[in-house]
């Protein structure tokens, strides 16, 4: 492709990211406001069931869309619908699991994700072909609603229930404004939040441009460049996300930071095999070397997912996990990767290649991250002490709970 097409053509998509992904995550990001408000002080199986309905809802209006703007606000009211579920669906696991168990299961609940997007693409793509593309959104809507429905009937239990002191309590009155911004000053958390928005970045431009980068580089088509990103992306999600919880589970039990120490090594493993995996090639003779490197690179960035999750659970009250989750969304999508897809190819438009554009980013960006994630390391065991400390002050003012 020539040099000057390849230009126009990157900073026509560019500007088509800003327009399209963008808004759908900023919607996302701002809407988990009032929803991480309500996860906190409502009852949390509502609060999912509610945004589950919501989001299923708005994929079957998907498929009935009539232009492009009907298309783009069911799509946004898509964004809604997940933002309510995630903050109050974690702070629900976190008093499902004792602490000991938190690094695994956020793991498994955070792989359901993966599975559901290989599930997606994977059967979405089968119906579109054969019925159609709106009856593709028809199918995607129904279970759904019937998971909805099942959402709401989960047994709610009481907060703190996990927790080795302080007394646990059906519901809380924290959540506000006020304790929402002040979660920022929770070393460890804030020291996760940054490290993940900086991760964020990273996921987002990497998974929009590899295909196109691919398209050029190794000359496959679009489809299967974006077959062969999607599955890399979705397999090396799975297996990273699934290790990092156990492993950090397993060094928990001598290193009270262990959940941080596994997304850092993830961090500065996967800035040098992305490195190898951008100027690789697809081959060296018979042995295979992009695909392998880029593999590695997508599990070592994924070993983060539970781990992280769980450690922000651990040093955040049990009245305020919803919140602490919702902080991750709104800081982690408008600083991290609502832009994140424009910047690498408003980079790639003035560098003249995209390639040279993700070689600047990725891998620095991955070294902030795990510079960023340190700085919690020695607080991790004083938060938590602290939070305990915290938490058990507060029951001894509550009236105990009636069964």
């Amino acid at each position: 492709m020539p040099a000057t097409s390849s230009r126009s053509w990157s900073a026509s998509t560019s500007s088509t990211t800003w327009t399209a992904g963008s808004p759908f995550l900023l919607v996302y990001a701002v809407a988990a406001l009032p929803f991480g408000y309500w996860g906190d002080r409502g009852v949390r199986s509502t609060v999912i069931g509610v945004g589950v309905t919501i989001w299923s809802l708005a994929t079957l209006v998907s498929g009935i869309a009539g232009n492009y703007v009907q298309l783009f606000l069911s799509r946004s009211a898509v964004g809604v619908g997940e933002a309510s579920y995630y903050p109050a669906g974690t702070s629900l696991v976190s008093d499902y699991f004792p602490k000991e168990q938190r690094g695994r299961v956020m793991s498994i609940w955070s792989a359901g994700s993966a599975i559901g997007i290989a599930v997606g693409y994977a059967g979405g793509g089968i119906i579109a072909d054969h019925l159609g593309w709106r009856t593709a959104f028809y199918f995607a809507a129904a279970p759904g609603l019937l998971f909805a429905f099942l959402a709401f009937t989960m047994r709610e239990p009481l907060r703190g229930s996990m927790e080795k002191v302080g007394q646990a309590v059906k519901r809380t009155s924290e959540a506000s404004a006020r304790t929402f911004v002040n979660l920022m000053r929770i070393p460890t958390l804030r020291a996760a939040i940054l490290a993940q928005t900086v991760l964020y970045f990273v996921l987002a431009s990497n998974a929009f441009w590899l295909p196109t980068l691919l398209h050029r580089r190794f000359d496959l088509s679009l489809s299967a460049a974006g077959l062969l990103a999607g599955v890399v992306l979705v397999l090396g999600g799975l297996i990273g996300t699934l290790a990092g919880g156990w492993i950090a589970d397993r060094r928990a039990k001598t290193s009270p930071a262990a959940h941080l120490e596994v997304g850092i090594a993830g961090f500065l493993i996967g800035a040098v095999f992305i490195v190898i995996a951008l100027v690789a090639p697809l081959n060296i003779g018979p042995v295979p070397v992009f695909v392998p490197a880029f593999l590695i690179t997508v599990i070592a960035l994924y070993m983060h997912a539970g781990p992280f999750t769980a450690v922000s659970q651990d040093v955040v009250s049990p009245a305020l996990r919803a919140s602490a989750v919702t902080m991750l969304l709104f800081v982690s999508h408008v600083f991290g990767d609502s832009h994140s897809t424009f910047d690498v190819g408003w980079i790639s438009d003035h560098v003249h290649s995209l390639q040279l554009a993700l070689l600047i980013t990725s891998p620095t960006l991955l070294v902030v991250a795990a510079i960023v994630g340190a700085t919690g390391l020695k607080t991790v065991k004083p938060d938590s002490e602290k939070m305990e400390a915290a938490w058990a002050a507060r029951s001894e003012k509550e009236p105990a709970p009636a069964l």
